[in-house]
Formats: structure tokens, sequence, C-alpha cells
């Protein structure tokens, strides 16, 4: 068993990806009831930003304030990662990916991400990105506007890796340089929460 100890530093902003409304899945059923008021009903009676801050998201933070990711939000990424690179085929890039066979029952089974809660060291001020979001349906294009809370290029991440068999480790570590490409957190496909990564001690 090999344990990473691992540094990540945000090059880009990255975006906080859990819903800021506690009763999130709560409120979509209640407005999608018959009597539900419909959103210009809404806006008129609690306000936009109360109606922002409901679709907004944002990251979780601990007892004292501080934002953190959870665990499983870094096997998400190396799920995420390890899937794009098995699409490269004989790139020197995804080598150790594509040796990998059913590699979500790996990264489930094998691979170990600690602490639970992982504090984000922030490096400035925390802010709020705004962002247009287009999708093309039966009814035809729709445009919404998305909200999530941002923490600032520069800001630092640390937590531990425990690969369970060494023949896995190469993969990681592939899949912690790919951060370079695409990161961490809502929007990533826009260059959001990219990164780099060192080894600490």
């Amino acid at each position: 068993m090999k344990t990473l100890n691992v540094r990540l530093t945000l090059t880009e902003e990255m975006l906080g990806m859990s819903p800021a409304s506690q009763s999130v899945y709560a409120d979509y059923i209640a407005s999608n009831a018959p009597d539900a008021k419909n959103i210009q009903e809404e806006i008129e009676t609690i306000g936009a930003e109360a109606v922002t801050e409901k679709s907004m998201t944002i990251f979780p933070k601990d007892e004292n304030g501080n934002p953190f990711l959870w665990d499983y939000q870094i096997k998400g990424f190396f799920k995420d990662t390890c899937s794009a690179l098995q699409k490269c085929k004989g790139a020197e890039i995804a080598k150790e990916s594509l040796k990998i066979k059913a590699f979500k029952k790996i990264i489930d089974g094998c691979i170990f991400v600690n602490p639970r809660k992982i504090i984000i060291a922030v490096n400035g001020e925390m802010s709020k990105c705004e962002r247009p979001l287009r999708a093309s349906t039966p009814q035809g294009e729709r445009v919404a506007l998305a909200c999530s809370e941002a923490v600032p290029a520069g800001s630092e991440i640390e937590f531990t890796v425990e690969v369970m068999s060494d023949d896995y480790e190469a993969a990681v570590r592939e899949w912690l340089n790919y951060g370079r490409y695409r990161g961490l957190g809502q929007w990533r496909n826009s260059g959001k929460g990219r990164f780099t990564w060192t080894e600490t001690e």
C-alpha cells in the first residue's frame, strides 16, 4: 500500500458544487405542485436575491466557517479524469489509465482519500461567479443564469490518497497531473478549478 500526501494549488478559481438550499429536493417537488407559485410570484414575494441564493451552488463550511471539499469529490475527479484519459488511445499522458479495466470499481474499492472534510486554505477573498447556461431542448434554446461561490486561484487543498495496490499509484499521479487541464468544481469544462500539485512529506 502507498500513501500519497498531496497539495493542490489552484491556478484558476474553483466554484462550489453544493446547493445553497438545504431543502433543494423538497423545494423542487413543491415548485412542481399544481398550486405552486410561479417564479415571478416567488421573486415578488421573497425578492430576487433570495431566489438567486436558493439556486446558488456553494462550498460546505466547517464549524469555523472554513470552506471544504468532501473526500468523495476528489474520488469523483479521479473517475472523471480516468474516463477522459481512456479516450486518449496511445497518448503518453494516458498510459497508466489505459491499463485499468473497470476503473470505477478500482477507484471505489482500492483508492481512498482522507480526511472526510478537506479544508480549502483560501488565498484572498471568496467571491461569486455568475454565468449563463444554455441548453437545446425540444421547445428550443433555453438560457438560465447560474451563480456559484468561488475560491480564488492560489488557494491550496491538502489531503492524502491511500492506494491499496502499488499497481495503481502511477495512475493516481497521472490523474493529478491532468488537473492542469481540467480541474475541480462547477463549470470545470471552462477551465475553472484547474490546479497543479506537489507531493508533501
